[in-house]
């Protein structure tokens, strides 16, 4: 397909935790934040993408039910979308839609311009995590390298 958005080429080994440590909700988005800040996309210090994670949080969770949550926000202190990974094994209470616990977070952030990429790469996202056997499968992984490995071909099928 011309034109495809792929999730993994936004992501890397070093923006993903398989072993998250928060405990609640505004834990967690601290901490996929400063996972965040180690993309040279991202802008350090002064805490704006973690700002902007919760102001958009604000609008409504971004807990989309069936274990996953993907907070994402629009932001000037991201040069290019950006995306992080994370998992908790002690599944994190998120106001999901469904209001069940989040263990699997996909975390992203881009600048105000690029609506039409974070729109597909949000749709994506969203599209994938629907099968049962992809959230099990992202659970499974045993590293980040596996992690990307497993969306770039569940991305390909």
């Amino acid at each position: 397909m011309i034109n495809m958005v792929k999730i993994t080429d936004y992501m890397s080994e070093d923006l993903i935790s398989l072993d998250l440590k928060s405990e609640t909700k505004a834990e967690v988005l601290v901490e996929l934040s400063k996972l965040m800040e180690k993309s040279p996309n991202i802008e350090e210090g002064d805490n704006i993408v973690y700002k902007a994670l919760v102001d958009r949080e604000k609008i409504g969770s971004t807990g989309i039910g069936k274990g996953v949550a993907i907070p994402h926000a629009k932001t000037e202190g991201a040069k290019g979308l950006t995306i992080a990974f994370g998992i908790s094994k002690k599944k994190i209470d998120f106001n999901s839609l469904d209001n069940e616990n989040v263990s699997i977070f996909f975390v992203f952030a881009s600048p105000n311009k690029d609506s039409q990429v974070y729109l597909k790469v949000l749709a994506r996202i969203s599209r994938l995590i629907r099968e049962v056997k992809f959230r099990e499968g992202l659970l499974n992984c045993k590293s980040a390298k596996e992690v990307i490995e497993y969306i770039d071909k569940k991305e390909s099928e």
